[in-house]
């Protein structure tokens, strides 16, 4: 399977803490070997698994993240993309976003280690930010959508990472100040920029940038707004 013509929908998390006072971004470096974006600089994030869609969240999201969600896609995706932005979280980072509360039902094999610190996933806090499609010719594609989350909201120490996957090297709240001394990704750079241009505010905006290099022309639009440069 060519997964260079494949678009895969993902989720990733912008974490910011001290974002009235001294904003910081938590970011690990993926490995020298990865097929995708190798050696870089990145959030926390990754491909949507078929059974995300089926994970319960103690809090499904507020809007207007879910009609953004919803803006030229499948509305019945969104409950995934949360739940893939949480499992991501935490499995790059060991941080859980989530409620303490029993699960429903049976707990699926990737989430017991979540479930066994006491927790159900929630989506409270996460604010719908960014959007993007990854252009043609690179080796992996993905649909992605970005979360900012305040660290505020984390139910684990935001220093403890004793409990991530070894996907993310060199995990660290960097400040914002200094992260553009790092291999960043060009993405990761313009999806920075419009967090920081909005802080101290971590709320969902009005419009969502939206990158959109599908399978014809490249543009840059908005969801729930139309942006300058579409036609």
């Amino acid at each position: 399977m060519d997964k260079s013509k494949i678009i895969r929908h993902a989720a990733t998390v912008i974490l910011m803490r001290d974002a009235q006072t001294n904003p910081q971004v938590l970011m690990g470096q993926r490995g020298a070997k990865a097929a995708f974006m190798p050696n870089k600089f990145v959030f926390p994030g990754g491909a949507v698994d078929p059974t995300d869609g089926q994970v319960p969240l103690a809090q499904g999201g507020a809007e207007p993240c879910l009609t953004r969600l919803a803006e030229d896609a499948d509305p019945d995706l969104a409950q995934a993309l949360l739940v893939a932005a949480i499992r991501e979280l935490w499995e790059e980072t060991g941080q859980i976003l989530g409620e303490a509360t029993p699960w429903d039902g049976d707990i699926p094999e990737d989430w017991q280690s979540f479930a066994d610190a006491g927790y159900v996933p929630s989506a409270d806090g996460l604010a719908f930010a960014f959007r993007a499609i990854t252009p043609k010719g690179r080796p992996r594609r993905f649909d992605a959508r970005f979360f900012v989350a305040d660290a505020a909201k984390l139910k684990t120490d935001p220093d403890d990472f004793s409990r991530a996957s070894d996907e993310l090297s060199h995990l660290q709240w960097i400040p914002i100040d200094q992260v553009r001394r790092f291999d960043l990704p060009f993405i990761t750079e313009v999806v920075l920029a419009e967090i920081v241009g909005n802080l101290p505010n971590l709320d969902a905006p009005a419009s969502v940038p939206f990158f959109n290099n599908g399978e014809e022309e490249s543009l840059f639009e908005r969801l729930g707004g139309v942006g300058p440069l579409s036609s």
